[in-house]
């Protein structure tokens, strides 16, 4: 089979934003990259500020309520039609659900060949990568470093602490099928 999803698993700041734009710029094909970034982003601003939505506490822990939940699963079935009608796409996310996010995403892209990527760095370098961006809640890094992880499976792992990212993509792509 070809692959056509690669789904990247990291902490906030473990960099695997940058890891996707260089699987852009390393693969053959073109790659479309989204994120659950650009999930929360395409989401109206109430849904950001209620218990139903997504909200982060000050602390950088990161909540998701029910509504936040239906419009995610109606955004992972459109990650997989758009790989089903023959896009090949790269997932960047956030298993914060550890386990039960990755099935959500298994079932939502049943029958697409996937590679699965866990992207990880040490709470440390996360939390320094995080105070450097400026845009994260402080604390949501270090939280996340590892907790992302418990339970998942991957076919391949990559380290960022001191791997760039140029080069975990040109590990990445030599796993593409």
């Amino acid at each position: 089979m070809t692959t056509r999803v690669i789904v990247l698993n990291g902490g906030s700041s473990s960099g695997k934003s940058g890891i996707a734009r260089c699987l852009q710029a390393v693969l053959p094909q073109p790659w479309l990259a989204v994120g659950v970034d650009t999930l929360v982003d395409a989401m109206p601003p109430a849904m950001q500020e209620s218990d139903a939505g997504i909200g982060i506490a000050a602390d950088g822990e990161v909540s998701v309520g029910p509504e936040f939940r239906t419009l995610e699963a109606a955004w992972m079935e459109g990650v997989a039609a758009m790989a089903r009608a023959g896009a090949r796409v790269i997932v960047d996310e956030v298993f914060l659900g550890t386990a039960a996010s990755q099935q959500r995403w298994r079932k939502a892209l049943d029958g697409l060949d996937v590679l699965w990527v866990g992207v990880r760095c040490p709470a440390e370098v996360a939390a320094g990568r995080e105070i450097a961006r400026g845009d994260r809640v402080r604390g949501m890094a270090a939280a996340q470093a590892e907790s992302v992880h418990h339970g998942v499976w991957y076919d391949l792992e990559v380290d960022t602490t001191h791997t760039e990212s140029l080069e975990c993509a040109r590990i990445i792509a030599a796993q593409v099928g």
